[in-house]
């Protein structure tokens, strides 16, 4: 296995934004999922709507959605992106228990939107743990990953 050069090190080591500039505009999707782990009785809470600060699933979902479109403002050398989409599902998992939180994050770009579905499911997973921390501060927010990702340069990428 061939070692890469960090794109993110100049050549003395220090951090640095990628130039994008010669790169070519190409649709770019991203998928990232990850998961908070709870009680069985935290988990029915939530689907009933019974917790005293609302709808955790729709907050969290939204929440996600407006992460995404800030993540330049928190990953330092993350690019600015004109985000097409951004769609975050939560979905009750009794198997875990718990939430499953997808994320899937669209563009047209000179540079990919990985980062974006990352922060989106990493704030979704934060806010439901906010929101329902009040009756459980055990919960787990875990396997925070990117799933797929399609377009730019390095080609598309399957992870599972």
């Amino acid at each position: 296995m061939s070692i890469q050069k960090l794109s993110h090190l100049d050549e003395s080591g220090r951090a640095r934004m990628v130039d994008v500039g010669d790169k070519p505009v190409t649709a770019r999707v991203a998928i990232a999922k990850g998961e908070v782990i709870m009680r069985p009785e935290t988990l029915e809470l939530i689907q009933a709507g019974a917790l005293k600060k609302g709808d955790v699933l729709s907050v969290a979902e939204l929440a996600g959605v407006m992460a995404a479109k800030k993540t330049s403002d928190l990953i330092p050398l993350c690019h600015p992106l004109a985000l097409n989409q951004v769609l975050v599902v939560i979905q009750p998992r009794p198997d875990l228990p718990g939430v499953e939180i997808t994320a899937t994050a669209r563009t047209s770009g000179k540079t990919g939107v990985e980062m974006e579905a990352l922060t989106a499911v990493s704030v979704a997973a934060l806010t439901v743990y906010d929101m329902a921390k009040a009756v459980e501060k055990s919960m787990q927010i875990t396997r925070i990953r990117l799933v797929e990702k399609y377009g730019g340069q390095s080609g598309d990428i399957i992870n599972e």
